[in-house]
């Protein structure tokens, strides 16, 4: 089988490697984000994924847009057969999806119809999710609404990060991708539409939502920083100081909590840094304050001086 592969972050990487690796199959293009430009030199910066199709010799197209020209001269040069999708990060208008003999298939990290949309790691976490998963489908017009070709199912863990439980999922989700393209390539696999039940909807987060709201009880506290955790980074106030946090802990029943803490107030020990919440506190791991390295909590607030009317908004 012919493929193109679209995609552009590092969870994308596993699938594309497994596809570059299995023999029986060709990725004869790639198609990522265009390049980016970081730090005071300037320097571009290749997609993680443009970076590993580089290595391998396989011609890469980097368009603003998929509906740009250059993405049709591209594909009628390279004449795939399937396109594969995981994480692009673009739209792909229905003429494109119509001109692969068998269509575009997407890795999407959701046991689909739940969770439609970009974050559906992070919407998992913050909802209290036990367990989630992936799901390989048929690309439509509508988001996330083809008809599935398989999936499977990951436990969320008490401590995952959106880190940790994407890069599960990156893994496993290789090779479910993997198998749906032999089965299609065998004729033997046929696309199941979605149930009706149990859709939801995960939106595109920005860093507003990745703001840490003390009042909410203590456990949605805790969800809600473990699913913004690496990206966009959680985040709160102290005055003016904008600071990022590191995972929290419950800590509703610790004696070491010095005192009753009222909402988004700090109450700090020798050894730890805790925050009341709309239920109890939590007590923090890690801190970074602007233009510096995450610490421990406890050696932040010893250098910041925080006296006993601390309060993080």
């Amino acid at each position: 089988m012919r493929l193109v592969f679209a995609g552009t972050p590092d969870v994308a990487v596993p699938t594309l490697r497994a596809l570059i690796d299995t023999p029986d199959h060709d990725v004869v293009g790639v198609i990522t984000r265009p390049d980016t430009t970081a730090g005071r030199g300037r320097r571009v910066v290749r997609s993680d994924v443009g970076s590993v199709a580089d290595a391998a010799g396989i011609d890469v197209l980097t368009p603003r847009r998929m509906s740009d020209p250059e993405v049709a001269q591209a594909l009628a040069r390279w004449a795939p057969d399937l396109g594969v999708v995981v994480a692009y990060g673009g739209l792909i208008p229905q003429d494109m999806l119509d001109l692969l003999p068998h269509g575009w298939i997407n890795l999407h990290f959701s046991i689909l119809p739940a969770w439609r949309g970009a974050a559906p790691v992070q919407a998992s976490i913050a909802a209290g999710d036990e367990v989630t998963g992936a799901s390989v489908f048929a690309l439509e017009a509508g988001l996330d609404t083809g008809p599935v070709y398989g999936t499977l199912t990951e436990p969320i863990r008490p401590t995952d990060t959106a880190g940790d439980l994407l890069g599960r999922l990156a893994e496993s989700g290789s090779g479910l991708t993997k198998a749906v393209v032999d089965g299609i390539t065998a004729g033997e696999l046929a696309a199941v539409p979605q149930g009706v039940d149990g859709i939801s909807h995960a939106a595109k987060i920005t860093v507003d939502d990745a703001r840490v709201r003390w009042d909410l009880p203590s456990h949605l506290v805790d969800r809600a920083i473990r699913a913004h955790t690496p990206a966009p980074g959680a985040w709160t106030a102290l005055g003016d100081t904008r600071l990022k946090l590191g995972a929290v802990t419950s800590a509703d029943d610790d004696p070491a909590v010095p005192g009753p803490l009222t909402v988004g107030q700090l109450g700090v020990t020798k050894k730890a840094v805790f925050v009341g919440t709309g239920t109890g506190a939590v007590r923090l791991s890690t801190v970074q304050a602007p233009g510096k390295k995450a610490m421990n909590a406890a050696d932040w607030a010893r250098g910041t001086r925080i006296d006993e009317n601390g309060r993080l908004a």
